[in-house]
């Protein structure tokens, strides 16, 4: 766990939350073979071990894998294994407001995709486990629903989001024909041999190679490769729910995160391969740590002005007839960050971003949908806005604040690291008057057996 735990750091470039990587570091090889212990059915060596890969920043051959489709095979065990111990699971439902009582949260209001019925969840505490915020950008490998949800679910309830400004761009997405945009080209077709040149068919990365690591690369052409337009495409993003690493649970009581919504383990960049397993590890510890908050207290009291107010706002895009169309506001908001707030970054594009952010809350307030509730796509893109346009605030916000390039923020006005920022995450949340605000927090003090091991492992 040792040499998991540096590498996890290094990658991090040290801003990560040192304890959630010691755990992860520590318990995921216990989760893999749970994880195989309930069917999941990974790829094996000759003598039928589980068969380990190499991957980006990592030391050793260390990811478990099922060809390449691991999460595929993670989600089939899951769901295999959830609907053996009787777990109620309600497909295609989106969640539009947490219920607090007092600070408590104690339920959550949503509806039902399909026929548009509102549903109450009443809840002792409640895991969001809702993935990333890639549908902010134009081009992303992330599916349709990742769309912030649980990010400004926990805002919008009085969580902290942490690390905002750390988004991984994957080098190589398709994003022509338009059918294909996003889809990942696999990282083998660089191992294989691919090269990657620009519209002039100059090899403009290879210049830009350092000497020690130029015999690791592909120096010679070969024939036979077919041609295909790719681009970096939003991929990952580091920043998420502010969590106590043992328990998983905001600083909002009953409210719990795990995975990509959550945030500490990767700091400014992610390993390959720690995403699955940092599910696999921080999954158990949000379900057992909230299992146990919710035998520790009763059901809270749900207010009826809560669903009231909920409901209105869901059904207001119906009752405005000359409204404008939620999908072209989202069209321009995913233009706005690809171009202003995306993988080269600068104050003056990020500041002009910030203002037209403003600009498109005031016309997702006036978006307009027709038809009626029955499953209205139009109307779930409406809903969706809300969330994306929090989230695109957040990032925003959090690289405007981090005045440097550190692991996945590359500024091109600071181009280098900046010691003031070495010891600190950026942290946001929701003032009493409604507005998101932003302050730098120190990281906490990493324990000297953790340093020996940094050390002994760089």
């Amino acid at each position: 766990w040792k040499v998991h735990f540096a590498d996890t750091m290094r990658g991090g470039q040290y801003v990560n939350q040192w304890r959630m990587a010691e755990l992860h570091a520590k318990e995921a090889p216990d989760r893999v073979r749970e994880l195989e212990a309930w069917g999941a059915v990974f790829d094996r060596t000759k003598d039928g071990r589980i068969l380990q890969r190499h991957f980006g920043g990592h030391k050793y051959p260390r990811l478990a894998h099922v060809g390449d489709r691991t999460g595929l095979e993670m989600i089939r065990t899951l769901q295999d294994h959830g609907v053996h111990k009787g777990i109620h699971v309600h497909m295609e439902h989106t969640i539009l407001s947490l219920l607090k009582d007092g600070d408590r949260v104690i339920g959550a209001f949503g509806y039902e995709r399909e026929r548009g019925r509102f549903k109450i969840f009443r809840a002792k505490a409640v895991v969001l486990a809702t993935g990333g915020i890639g549908r902010a950008y134009k081009i992303t490998s992330n599916s349709w629903e990742y769309t912030g949800d649980g990010h400004a679910l926990a805002y919008e309830a009085g969580a902290e989001l942490i690390d905002m400004e750390f988004i991984q761009f994957h080098p190589t997405g398709m994003v022509w024909p338009p059918s294909v945009m996003g889809i990942l080209v696999t990282e083998g077709v660089r191992g294989e041999g691919g090269i990657l040149t620009n519209k002039d068919g100059k090899r403009f990365m290879f210049d830009e190679i350092p000497e020690a690591y130029r015999a690791h690369t592909a120096d010679n052409e070969e024939e036979g490769w077919q041609p295909m337009e790719v681009g970096p495409t939003t991929h990952y993003i580091m920043g998420g729910v502010r969590v106590d690493p043992d328990t998983q649970m905001s600083r909002v009581p009953g409210l719990f995160a795990a995975g990509e919504c959550a945030a500490g383990i990767n700091g400014a960049n992610r390993l390959g391969g720690n995403s699955l397993s940092d599910l696999l590890v921080f999954g158990k510890r949000a379900g057992e740590f909230s299992a146990q908050f919710a035998k520790q207290n009763s059901f809270g009291e749900i207010r009826n002005d809560q669903i009231d107010s909920a409901a209105r706002e869901a059904l207001a895009p119906f009752d405005r007839g000359d409204g404008e169309n939620p999908y072209q506001i989202q069209k321009d908001l995913q233009e706005l960050m690809q171009d202003n707030v995306g993988i080269v970054r600068t104050e003056s594009e990020m500041q002009y971003a910030l203002g037209q952010l403003q600009q498109l809350k005031q016309r997702a307030n006036h978006a307009a949908v027709t038809g009626n509730r029955e499953y209205n796509p139009g109307w779930h893109t409406t809903i969706d806005l809300n969330n994306l346009l929090t989230v695109s605030e957040a990032i925003t916000r959090a690289a405007v604040e981090r005045k440097e390039s550190r692991g996945a923020q590359f500024r091109e006005d600071y181009p280098g690291k900046d010691e003031q920022f070495s010891k600190v995450n950026t942290i946001i949340s929701k003032a009493r008057d409604g507005s998101m605000q932003i302050r730098l927090e120190p990281l906490p003090e990493i324990p000297d057996y953790l340093k020996q091991v940094i050390e002994e492992n760089r």
